[in-house]
């Protein structure tokens, strides 16, 4: 038994490379990227931590060049579901009983494993299978992960410390367990850091996972399961089945010991979740945890007394960094009337030098969206703006998927705040602008708030303080995360927690306590030191003269 009182390694943020010409790090990861076009790797699914080979074999494309297939992985059949619910219920016991800073050693070693000698492998799987540049990449598949790993031993001392009130006879205590069952992580194409957050955050709590990754990105993911086994993660804490969502969810929502989801996704999709899980609560042992993070429409608002030079460059950032496909991504903005030409014209001027390209090519800003219905929804989106009388292209506008799905960063400019593409969220590589008159500018507050259904991340740009006050007052409920003079994404672990209501999902924060705190049930436990002997209490006592 280990007595010993210790404190845990402080956490850090990983700093990203910069990849520079004459970089080492740029000459690696073009190495590592000529290795794994040409290898195609054969990804398994994994169940209690034994690959398994199914037969059923679906390609992993390039996104920017749909002649490349970088591997093939088996899906997981209807049996392969029952056996993961299986080697999750055998390995929680034991599992449970690790001791927290142990796991939380597990992930650490992970993250340097992912800053160290995996590095440039799970960033050229990020940048192949989902069509990221490399520095995209290097912030997300690296940094982030990491980031997640090296804090949860910080979010869970956070946690545990939270302790009652005891008097000198009785000692109060909370104690935290893994919820009863298995979690079922569902995680997006577009991060691989949120792949890795969804499956080990319930798991470093003590819980054990069925992960289900996006197709996109199952490169990435398979080499977490990896790096997580290389790290010392017992088999079956987290189960790997890549495949179809109806075939995982239609055998895990329904068991009794199902006891939280953690997804990343649309809406539609976790609408559906919900009512499932809503359908089956008269048969679960618990009422399952659920934990979404959704869509955004997000928003920058510019005042009048903001600098250009920053709107503009933190627009474009905000904007067409990994094509849109952030759901923090910069969608809408609105501009006074009197920054027309000092914002708007330069901005359109700027974004019409940005060059899409492959991956390799570290000279494009921007590269392909990640798959063909993708490309065909958002260029619908654009196609019904050139034909509506209220809207106007101001740059981009087209898109070429004769080698990959290539959509240029389009602008558009609408008369309407309540257009389609102001409301809507695309998921791409699409802003649209709306001017409003300087006089105006206290009603488009109540305007932002009420256009989308959604309230993830938002801008304002100002140098008046005022200014910033009444914004932070007026959309308090808009964003769950709010930037000053800044772009509404690259929310950093630990730094600035991330998620949103309304339809953007259960506002759960990840890269905080607050999410772990969401895998763990609570248990109050009294000890008395002095107990009773009486039952009787004094007013029981009989009347004296």
């Amino acid at each position: 038994m280990n007595e010993t009182i210790c404190g845990l390694p402080p956490p850090t943020n990983a700093t990203p490379l910069a990849y520079a010409p004459g970089s080492r790090e740029r000459d690696s990861i073009r190495v590592e990227l000529d290795r794994a076009l040409a290898a195609s790797v054969e990804i398994p699914v994994i169940i209690g931590g034994k690959e398994v080979y199914t037969g059923r074999m679906k390609p992993v494309l390039c996104p920017h060049d749909r002649t490349k297939i970088i591997a093939h992985f088996h899906e997981a059949r209807p049996e392969d579901v029952r056996d993961a619910i299986e080697a999750a219920s055998r390995a929680k016991a034991e599992w449970e009983a690790v001791d927290w800073r142990e796991r939380a050693a597990i992930f650490r070693r992970a993250a340097s494993l992912i800053c160290g000698e995996r590095r440039f492998e799970l960033n050229a799987a990020t940048m192949l299978g989902q069509s990221k540049s490399v520095y995209q990449a290097e912030i997300d598949a690296v940094c982030e992960s990491a980031d997640f790993f090296r804090h949860y031993g910080g979010f869970m001392k956070h946690i545990f410390e939270e302790q009652p009130a005891s008097l000198p006879d009785e000692w109060n205590r909370l104690e935290y367990r893994a919820l009863e069952g298995f979690i079922y992580a569902i995680s997006p194409f577009n991060f691989t850091a949120i792949g890795a957050n969804l499956a080990a955050a319930p798991a470093v709590m003590g819980n054990t996972v069925i992960w289900k990754p996006a197709t996109a990105a199952v490169l990435s993911n398979y080499l977490l399961m990896r790096i997580y086994r290389e790290a010392g993660l017992p088999g079956g804490v987290i189960n790997f089945l890549p495949g179809q969502g109806s075939v995982t969810s239609g055998g895990l929502l329904p068991h009794r010991d199902f006891a939280g989801l953690h997804f990343t996704g649309s809406n539609q999709v976790f609408d559906s979740l919900q009512r499932d899980i809503a359908a089956g609560l008269g048969n679960y042992r618990s009422y399952p945890r659920v934990v979404g993070e959704t869509g955004g429409k997000d928003f920058a608002l510019v005042h009048p007394s903001a600098d250009p030079e920053v709107v503009v460059a933190q627009a474009i950032r905000g904007a067409f960094e990994y094509q849109g496909q952030k759901c923090s991504a910069l969608s809408r903005i609105y501009i006074p009337a009197s920054m027309k030409a000092s914002v708007l014209d330069r901005l359109v001027e700027e974004t019409r030098t940005i060059r899409t390209g492959d991956v390799r090519d570290f000279g494009a800003f921007m590269n392909a969206v990640i798959d063909g219905a993708a490309y065909e929804s958002i260029m619908g989106y654009i196609e019904r703006a050139k034909a509506s009388a209220s809207c106007r292209i101001l740059a981009g506008g087209k898109g070429d998927s004769s080698v990959g799905w290539f959509i240029e960063p389009t602008i558009i400019l609408t008369e309407d705040p309540r257009a389609e593409s102001m409301s809507s969220e695309i998921f791409g590589p699409v802003l649209t602008v709306h001017v409003y008159d300087d006089s105006r500018a206290e009603e488009i507050f109540d305007l932002i708030d009420s256009t989308s259904p959604y309230a993830l991340t938002g801008a304002f740009f100002a140098r008046d303080r005022k200014a910033i006050e009444l914004a932070q007052a007026r959309l308090r409920n808009a964003a769950g995360n709010f930037y000053i003079n800044d772009k509404p994404t690259g929310a950093i672990v630990g730094r600035q927690p991330f998620g949103g209501a309304r339809r953007s999902g259960s506002n759960d924060k990840s890269g905080a306590s607050l999410n772990l705190l969401r895998w763990t049930s609570p248990r109050a436990v009294k000890e008395n030191f002095a107990p009773l002997r009486e039952w009787r209490y004094p007013y029981m006592r009989p009347e004296t003269d």
